[in-house]
């Protein structure tokens, strides 16, 4: 089951304003940020839009409770239903026990455990969590069938009008908060809620910044879909960046995006995760891989925004930490430092500490290591993780090795196998 076609309500840059006037003793007002790190890097004026610092951690609590807010008494008596991967969940949750509105949100089972638990901690008796499925869509086809059984309101992660125009309050402070005009403005995609509603509030009060979408290269949904001219679904997407990653955007979003963005940039689940360690590092910024994205994006762009005004928007910082392992892999992995290899070594004694003395390079480490002994120790395969110093050196690494006549298979560059590793 797709997600369902868009009906005649569309946004309106008037709704975004009664959206705003709607939100304003509810959200925070976010500030805009100028980075002076990223702006000398880039040579450009960059600013982050910091909705990682709202009240739920991210945008979404504007478009939930905006379109909640909104539904009249027979609507709110029969309760409310929802479908999220986390942050509208907690949007959603937030706004069910601040308007007192009974909710049932279903989110996937694979949902970091962070995330769960702040929707049941903002929704708290008004609101029941049921995990199901694997991605977003998953979830969404439960909570339809819920809704046509239990008569319910479903609020869309993304594809309302409601929901759209109260994310497009996040444009209407960056334009009330900016020093001048904006050049360009990058923003997550997933669904496509937050771009639809920056690309409605600009295009009425500044038509000439250049808006840039940015979906995680593993789930396309939007870049695909404006490329083929029709509303695809993937078959299978990386949910990694599970802030945004959907197999199908909106058909709101859609016609809004394949009209008003300016470009959709493609970013590595990898670069994400490396932006999202410098951040943690250089800024003490702590961000989901979503909220990652739009910065991710600018390396992708740094010719073009060169001494221009830019703004990002840091989208959300809902983080699991026991993700930070798996972060910090991937960031090897995309930054050519960690390689993994099954290397059978010769049947010779002093094979293992041969490679490790004349194979490896002085500065690079062993970090992963796994062997079965069968009949000598010097004598069958193993998975080895390797962390070079210098990831120039990789090419001299496999010229030793097939000095020295060791067998090996580099796993790299086979996603089916390296998807048991990371």
């Amino acid at each position: 089951m797709g997600i369902a076609a868009a009906d005649i309500n569309i946004p309106s840059y008037e709704g975004i304003q009664a959206a705003k006037v709607k939100l304003n003793n509810v959200v925070v007002r976010t500030p805009l940020m100028k980075n002076l790190n990223f702006s000398e890097r880039y040579q450009a004026d960059i600013s982050f839009k910091r909705e990682d610092l709202q009240a739920v951690r991210s945008y979404k609590i504007r478009g939930a409770y905006h379109k909640i807010s909104s539904l009249n008494d027979s609507e709110r008596a029969n309760g409310i239903v929802c479908a999220s991967a986390g942050n509208h969940a907690q949007g959603v949750a937030y706004s069910c026990q601040k308007l007192g509105i009974k909710g049932t949100i279903f989110m996937p089972s694979v949902t970091p455990k962070q995330k769960i638990g702040q929707v049941r901690m903002f929704g708290k008796e008004v609101v029941e969590v049921v995990l199901v499925g694997d991605t977003f869509d998953d979830a969404y086809n439960h909570a339809i069938d819920y809704c046509d059984k239990h008569q319910a309101t479903f609020v869309h992660p993304f594809d309302d009008e409601k929901v759209i125009e109260g994310q497009g309050t996040v444009a209407l402070e960056i334009l009330e908060d900016a020093d001048g005009p904006i050049d360009y403005l990058f923003v997550p995609i997933g669904g496509g809620g937050l771009a639809a509603g920056a690309i409605t509030a600009l295009k009425t009060l500044s038509p000439n910044t250049k808006i840039i979408g940015v979906e995680p290269t593993g789930a396309p949904a939007m870049k695909d879909s404006i490329a083929q001219g029709t509303n695809i679904i993937l078959p299978k997407i990386d949910t990694f960046i599970d802030g945004a990653a959907v197999k199908q955007v909106g058909a709101k979003t859609l016609e809004i995006c394949k009209e008003g963005l300016d470009d959709i940039i493609l970013v590595p689940e990898g670069k994400v995760c490396s932006m999202i360690l410098q951040l943690y590092n250089q800024e003490a910024i702590v961000v989901e891989p979503a909220g990652a994205l739009s910065l991710a994006a600018l390396d992708f762009y740094a010719d073009k925004i060169k001494g221009k005004k830019v703004v990002c928007v840091i989208s959300g910082s809902n983080n699991d930490i026991t993700r930070t392992e798996e972060i910090k892999e991937r960031s090897l992995l995309y930054e050519g430092i960690k390689h993994y290899f099954i290397i059978r070594f010769p049947q010779r004694a002093g094979a293992l500490r041969e490679f490790l003395t004349e194979v490896l390079g002085p500065g690079d480490d062993i970090v992963h290591f796994e062997y079965s002994k069968k009949n000598s120790r010097e004598k069958g395969p193993a998975l080895i993780g390797i962390e070079l110093q210098n990831k120039d050196s990789l090419q001299d690494l496999f010229k030793k090795m097939e000095t020295k006549s060791f067998v090996f298979e580099y796993l790299n560059e086979k996603p089916d196998l390296m998807q048991y590793l990371v």
